[in-house]
């Protein structure tokens, strides 16, 4: 039997903006390793497969495929398969709680509803795990394809996690942002030297637009993602940085907006609310909106 997909792109209103998404709607009796094989014939940053519920307080199980792995969490595959769902019916209109089983546990989606469609939803991450940091700051930087001094002083470069670790690395300006470069060979061995072989996210304060707080690209090759339009999974981790060392601050810190993409020519908005203050954050939400592009079958 054919296999039906949705096509999105996620954290954007706009069809070809924000991050592609493939939802596969019925994931049942394929092995993960065909799943494997269909995320990188599609050739997203991620690709999702639906499942019967497998846990108590969950409504569906979610697998995630970057083209080269499984992921046990993703932001932008979490709100874009609610989306689908929404659109497929599976989930009802007006319905306010969604409860996916993802590989860190039950993960919780509120919903916004417009004239009975889906306008925005809303992913609960886990607390954050601060991790390791890199004195290193040349060594980060050259891996990057920039100097030393395109990189934020004051500020660490830190092992971040909500569920996915990723290494954030604050730069000074959004031009250097835009100058780093995504190389597999010196990320690498920036990971080997240095023991944290992760996923790099850069961002700067410098967001170029009064509404947004940040400026960002994520490079991830040894996920098969060279870099992210969006990364969501990220963004709960970027959020709670920015709260742990007082980069925002209050009320702020409930209507964060990361910019992402720009450099590739997908813009994304990817919104962050996170509950708490430094030291005892207490709530991480990213959340966002997707629009439809195609819809397809896979032959099986």
């Amino acid at each position: 039997m054919p296999r039906r997909f949705l096509h999105y792109d996620v954290f954007t209103t706009t069809r070809f903006e924000g991050n592609q998404l493939a939802v596969f709607l019925d994931g049942r009796g394929l092995e993960p390793q065909r799943m494997q094989a269909i995320a990188r014939e599609m050739a997203f940053s991620e690709t999702t497969f639906i499942l019967p519920a497998e846990e108590p307080g969950t409504d569906v199980r979610m697998r995630i495929f970057t083209p080269g792995t499984e992921l046990p969490m993703a932001g932008h595959p979490t709100i874009g398969s609610t989306f689908a769902l929404a659109d497929d019916g599976v989930i009802a209109g007006g319905t306010e709680r969604f409860v996916f089983g993802l590989g860190v546990g039950p993960t919780p989606v509120a919903m916004e509803w417009s004239q009975g469609r889906l306008r925005f939803a809303w992913m609960t991450q886990r607390a954050p795990k601060f991790g390791a940091t890199i004195d290193d700051a040349q060594a980060v930087a050259m891996a990057l394809g920039l100097r030393r001094d395109d990189l934020a002083s004051g500020l660490p470069i830190q092992e971040v996690s909500c569920g996915v670790p990723f290494l954030f690395v604050p730069v000074a300006t959004r031009a250097a942002v835009d100058r780093a470069v995504s190389e597999a060979g010196p990320l690498r061995r920036l990971g080997e030297a240095t023991g944290l072989n992760l996923p790099v996210f850069l961002f700067t304060l410098e967001a170029g637009r009064p509404e947004a707080t940040v400026y960002s690209r994520m490079f991830s090759p040894h996920f098969g993602i060279a870099e992210d339009p969006a990364t969501g999974g990220a963004s709960g981790p970027l959020g709670s940085y920015l709260v742990e060392y007082g980069l925002v601050t209050g009320d702020a810190a409930q209507k964060i907006l990361s910019l992402q993409g720009h450099a590739m020519g997908r813009p994304s908005r990817i919104h962050i609310r996170i509950g708490g203050a430094r030291g005892t954050i207490t709530s991480v939400e990213i959340g966002g909106e997707s629009v439809l592009v195609a819809r397809g079958e896979m032959v099986d």
